[in-house]
């Protein structure tokens, strides 16, 4: 089940630091990472967040996902255009996919998604977007025409997010605004601590 407070979290060293604060979903989001990197990171992450009674979601890797016993992957368009799907779905695993427009909404929702994810819903500085921001009406719009959990993404802090809510996002992945933060741990408890006020 995903929470309402998503992080995405580059390495296994940030997870060892922000999951046992109370984070109770988070994405594993590997980059420029060996083959055997990769299965160790997934491996460790998986035990790190069964301890913390955690859901643990595997972006890209899908092939050490199954492999290692994990549940749940991410997927953007590429990766999902080049993903082995019966293999995906055969093996049980719950699927979250990325989209931008209406044409990779309806890709994704040929799918069959978990959770489908909608950004950038404000300009990010994480990467260089192709995408302009999508906006809060985008938003309402996304709901309304998926029959599974949205994730909203990029640009969400914990000052935007009654409003990404509002609009109907049912899960908000944040990335910059843990990991950029000056104090990621602090930031992570005023995330949990907004949850809980507002949602219980």
């Amino acid at each position: 089940m995903l929470h309402k407070f998503y992080p995405v979290l580059p390495d296994i060293g940030w997870l060892e630091r922000l999951v046992p604060l109370g984070v109770k979903t988070v994405q594993l989001r590997l980059k420029d990472v060996g083959a055997h990197e990769i299965k160790k990171q997934i491996a460790a992450s998986l035990k790190l967040c069964a301890a913390h009674d955690c859901q643990l979601i595997v972006n890209d890797f899908w092939r050490e996902a199954i492999e290692l016993g994990a549940d749940f992957v991410h997927l953007g368009q590429e990766d999902l255009a080049g993903a082995d799907m019966q293999a995906i779905k055969a093996a049980g695993l719950k699927l979250g996919i990325s989209t931008h427009t209406h044409a990779e909404l309806d890709i994704a929702l040929k799918a069959s998604p978990d959770y489908v994810a909608l950004g950038p819903v404000y300009e990010t500085k994480l990467k260089k977007m192709k995408y302009p921001p999508q906006g809060l009406a985008r938003v309402s719009e996304w709901k309304s025409l998926i029959g599974c959990p949205l994730v909203a993404i990029a640009g969400i802090t914990v000052e935007r997010a009654p409003k990404v809510l509002a609009a109907g996002a049912d899960s908000l992945a944040v990335v910059t605004d843990v990991v950029a933060h000056e104090n990621p741990q602090a930031r992570v408890r005023e995330w949990l601590d907004f949850i809980t006020a507002n949602l219980g």
